[in-house]
């Protein structure tokens, strides 16, 4: 099993001190000496007020801090959670993955997900309507321009020809992609594109809310099961396929009551399912709070996990 966090920027306002420079390569480097494998941030350019107020968060541009964290780091896989691709060209996402892939040596995944705020849609001028169209064509792009000189690409919405865009990514044969989402669309969508799955907990309407399929762990079993059965009809390989997913048992690793032991025993749970990477929760109330998680976090659960 491996670990990893998105940066708890989990609310609005945030807290100021897990924002600056400084504050993210104390998280970034105290991730890695506690032994996490992952480190992301999450992706929101243009969040209404609206949805800011009812329980949303901000974010920073993910690019860059991941970028930021890697300069103080050397074994930590940078990781966003996630970026939604239809905001964006996907040559643009195509070079800044490489370029974070070329000056990390090899340590991003480009975790990717369909999104769903219509207005944050609309202030960056993109159709809501047509997103699942062009996540699609944007992950045809990126797979194609990251692996091919002269590269050409007629779709409904993006359309290039003779393409050549160095530097290439480190990583063979591309950098992983992973897509979001707990919909059978999200696992077709993985087995056509990607090399890993990112599922997420997801009562009614939390589902609703984020335009996705409920999720529990019954769901989860189910949904890695599809999955693997739709890579045997594909023909393509499980064995290298990584699933994200969280662990509820042991509480919170922040609270006063957290349990290492149950917690352990929820990571077992979860490893026969078939998860491989599991999204730790970590608190953004202040930054000496969420350094020590991080370090009790690594002393109770990553050194004694198998």
């Amino acid at each position: 099993m491996r670990f990893a966090f998105t940066h708890p920027m989990h609310s609005h306002p945030y807290n100021p001190e897990l924002v600056t420079g400084e504050g993210i390569a104390a998280v970034a480097a105290a991730a890695e000496a506690a032994g996490f494998d992952g480190f992301g941030f999450t992706d929101h350019p243009a969040p209404t007020q609206r949805w800011l107020k009812a329980g949303g968060h901000d974010a920073v541009d993910p690019f860059v801090a991941m970028a930021f964290a890697a300069a103080r780091t050397s074994t930590l896989r940078l990781i966003p959670n996630i970026v939604v691709l239809p905001y964006r060209n996907p040559f643009v996402v195509a070079k800044s993955g490489a370029t974070l892939d070329l000056l990390s040596n090899g340590r991003f995944t480009l975790a990717v997900g369909v999104g769903y705020l219509k207005r944050e849609f609309a202030a960056l001028g993109v159709d809501f309507d047509e997103r699942a169209a062009l996540f699609e064509e944007a992950l045809e792009v990126i797979r194609g321009i990251w692996t091919t000189d002269d590269f050409s690409y007629e779709g409904r919405h993006f359309t290039a020809s003779g393409i050549t865009a160095h530097p290439r990514p480190v990583s063979t044969p591309h950098p992983p992609i992973w897509i979001g989402g707990n919909t059978a669309a999200a696992r077709k969508r993985v087995v056509s594109y990607g090399d890993g799955w990112c599922p997420f907990p997801a009562p009614a309407v939390l589902a609703q809310t984020a335009r996705t399929a409920a999720m529990d762990a019954d769901g989860l079993a189910a949904g890695v099961e599809d999955l693997r059965r739709r890579f045997d009809d594909a023909g393509r390989d499980w064995s290298g396929i990584d699933v994200t997913f969280t662990n509820a048992d042991g509480g919170s690793p922040a609270g006063d009551d957290f349990n290492a032991d149950a917690y352990l025993t929820g990571l077992e749970k979860l490893a026969a399912v078939g998860v491989t990477w599991v999204q730790v929760t970590l608190p953004g109330d202040s930054l000496a709070r969420l350094l020590d998680t991080i370090e009790q976090f690594g002393k109770s659960v990553i050194s004694n996990a198998d």
